[in-house]
């Protein structure tokens, strides 16, 4: 195979609390992360000089810098692989948004690499590679929808509804660091159990620890919670600036996103990632 095509889907995290802090800094989590049918799209084309061209250049991210690039990069090191590729991404997720644009396209691009290369690496292997480009990227990787602990890598699959969601997408850039550094963040929730987050007791109670404190940074953020919250259960993904709610169907949401004054989008919610639907489908024609 010379070429392929393939989707890097968003994901929401239905909740996600902190529940301490490591000795090194980083924070503990539990979330549930879904995927999404809106996606980035990227084609791969292979090339024998073993050069990464990565093509149209993002906004103020070199092209060193950029997550596709990297993880190309770390296939070719770690499996010593000499060919090389043309990848071209179209961008329909937004930077910045939490809804995990950069570690998902960083994640097809390791899927897309082994078939297009004939690596063959499982995805354990592809899955620890992801890590050490983002605590978003392992979850890609696997393709599942999945209750995550400790800053966000230990998975275990989950099988939850798949609703439609309308997810807004203010015009706000939130600063994940600056949202972790706060000296107003809640760090000490309490731990639950993934058993009583499916049993359906926890469903109101769950929330976004990173939620007021983007509320005080953001003021879009900060109304997109407001009008979404006169007509559901409004989150915030991440940490911002996108936020959603769940909607009974896709006309629903199709109806309230021509009234919002927030620019968004309509996607079905996934628990197997669509990378993966559409790598599975490659592979039997091949």
């Amino acid at each position: 195979m010379k070429q392929l095509t393939l989707p890097a889907p968003a994901k929401l995290n239905l909740f996600l609390h902190i529940t301490g802090r490591r000795p090194d800094g980083y924070h503990l989590l539990q979330t549930v992360f879904q995927f999404l049918e809106q996606a980035d799209t990227l084609h791969f084309r292979s090339r024998p000089d073993g050069d990464i061209h990565l093509s149209p250049k993002l906004p103020g991210v070199p092209a060193g810098s950029n997550l596709i690039v990297r993880a190309a990069r770390l296939l070719q090191a770690h499996t010593g692989c000499t060919a090389g590729a043309d990848i071209l991404l179209e961008k329909r997720l937004p930077m910045g948004g939490g809804i995990g644009g950069g570690s998902s396209d960083a994640a097809t691009a390791l899927l897309g690499l082994n078939h297009l290369w004939a690596l063959n690496l499982p995805l354990d292997e592809l899955a620890r590679l992801g890590l050490s480009l983002g605590a978003d990227v392992p979850v890609f990787v696997r393709g599942q929808a999945a209750w995550a602990e400790g800053v966000g890598e230990d998975l275990t699959p989950v099988d939850i509804p798949e609703p439609w969601y309308l997810v807004l997408t203010p015009h706000a850039h939130v600063s994940t660091a600056d949202v972790f550094r706060h000296p107003q963040l809640t760090r000490h929730t309490p731990a639950i159990t993934v058993a009583a987050f499916l049993g359906g007791g926890l469903a109101r109670s769950v929330r976004n620890d990173c939620e007021n404190i983007v509320r005080q940074l953001s003021p879009e953020v900060d109304a997109a919670l407001n009008w979404l919250a006169q007509h559901g259960t409004a989150r915030m993904t991440g940490t911002g600036a996108c936020c959603f709610i769940a909607c009974p169907d896709r006309a629903t949401a199709e109806h309230l996103l021509a009234t919002s004054p927030i620019p968004g989008f309509v996607s079905r919610g996934c628990n197997q990632s669509p990378a993966h639907v559409a790598l599975a489908a490659l592979k039997q024609e091949s």
